[in-house]
């Protein structure tokens, strides 16, 4: 198997909400809520740098996809990283998400590692970390 991720998807409470928030909130791609004429098939797709998809589907609908009951979300088991060129842009970023309506779990600050980083949480709980990394250089466009 290579190593590659093509889709990401979040099990959701709320599909508008959750898609107002990336879409509207986040200014994400997205052309809305599809799939919604069958049964347990709405999602919304959003198309992401580097040929990533982003899918939010009701957590009932990818609980019963999947054959798993479903299941209490476990915020801190999983944080997903969105690396920015500056630390000018990870205050951006972290505004923005504040705005939309993320609760900030963790300010940006100095790391450790020489970077600079902080989490948000979006409308679902899900755990996002707008990291600047000087070791990974990004572009600024």
């Amino acid at each position: 198997m290579k190593a590659r991720i093509t889709l990401l998807t979040l099990g959701v409470d709320d599909l508008e909400r959750s898609l107002a928030f990336y879409r509207d909130g986040l200014g994400w791609p997205s052309e809305g809520i599809v799939g919604a004429e069958f049964e347990y098939g709405a999602v919304a797709f959003f198309e992401l740098e580097g040929g990533l998809k982003l899918a939010l589907y009701p957590r009932d609908s990818l609980a019963r996809d999947a054959g798993l009951p479903r299941q209490s979300s476990r915020a801190a088991e999983l944080s997903i990283g969105h690396n920015v060129a500056s630390r000018e842009a990870v205050d951006d970023a972290m505004a923005q998400a504040a705005r939309a309506g993320a609760a900030i779990v963790k300010p940006a600050r100095d790391t450790f590692w020489g970077g600079y980083a902080g989490y948000f949480q979006d409308p679902d709980g899900y755990l996002w970390e707008v990291a600047w990394n000087p070791h990974w250089p990004l572009p600024e466009a």
